[in-house]
């Protein structure tokens, strides 16, 4: 496993954490509804309900929340969600990738446009900006919480890639497929995880001067703030 440092490139967040979890939150609501929109109420029956169920447990959304909004998408009026992938180029030849869930293409499409052409970067052809990222679990662990050398174990043996040390926490990398199984290990062991989720990780980082990087940094939170955008990947280099 590699010591070099991932996190700190991984992911633009938000300030405040609660924004964090509200927008993540929010996308697994749309992603329960789209399945059960797509393949019924019964997790038996439906394997994408399933898949979503459980990510939904390992972000912690509350039992009561899934239960409600399994139920809440049979109803007659409640609109489906599409799940689309905007790729776009910053400045300085950043890639940017924005995940969207909504009920109007529409709106979102044009919410893109008015996006570039107020913040600047250009959409993207399907796949030019992908490519260079790779989709991950990533759990973090707060480091006042384990040993490092017993975590690093534990995690191994249960099929993480990879592990890396911050100033305030462990992060954890897995292949996608064994994000559940890693996450299912540190609850038994009683392990608390501030993060669990896939992610998009970039192979590699573009370098750019002052004025580029907040000039790009002004485009990502402006799309951060769209409704319809739960989350937003860049592969810029950040000091």
């Amino acid at each position: 496993m590699a010591g070099h440092s991932k996190w700190a490139n991984i992911k633009r967040r938000k300030g405040k954490a609660d924004l964090v979890k509200g927008k993540m939150f929010s996308r697994l609501v749309k992603e329960l509804i789209s399945a059960v929109r797509q393949g019924g109420p019964d997790p038996k029956s439906n394997s994408k309900l399933r898949v979503v169920i459980q990510k939904a447990k390992i972000a912690n959304l509350p039992n009561d929340n899934i239960e409600r909004n399994i139920k809440k998408a049979t109803s007659a009026g409640q609109a489906d969600f599409t799940e689309m992938t905007y790729e776009l180029y910053g400045y300085g030849g950043v890639g940017i990738i924005a995940e969207v869930m909504t009920d109007n293409k529409n709106r979102i499409s044009s919410d893109m446009r008015i996006a570039t052409n107020k913040k600047g970067g250009t959409v993207a052809t399907p796949g030019s900006v992908l490519f260079n990222f790779d989709q991950k679990g990533v759990i973090q662990v707060p480091k006042n919480q384990a040993v490092e050398d017993d975590l690093f174990l534990v995690v191994t043996e249960a099929g993480a890639e990879d592990f890396d040390v911050t100033d305030e926490c462990f992060v954890i990398i897995t292949p996608p497929d064994l994000l559940f199984q890693v996450k299912e290990k540190l609850d038994q062991l009683s392990i608390p995880c501030e993060l669990a989720e896939l992610q998009m990780l970039p192979k590699l980082y573009i370098e750019c001067d002052e004025e580029a990087q907040k000039m790009n940094m002004d485009l990502i939170e402006y799309l951060e703030a769209l409704d319809d955008v739960d989350t937003v990947y860049h592969n810029m280099k950040m000091e």
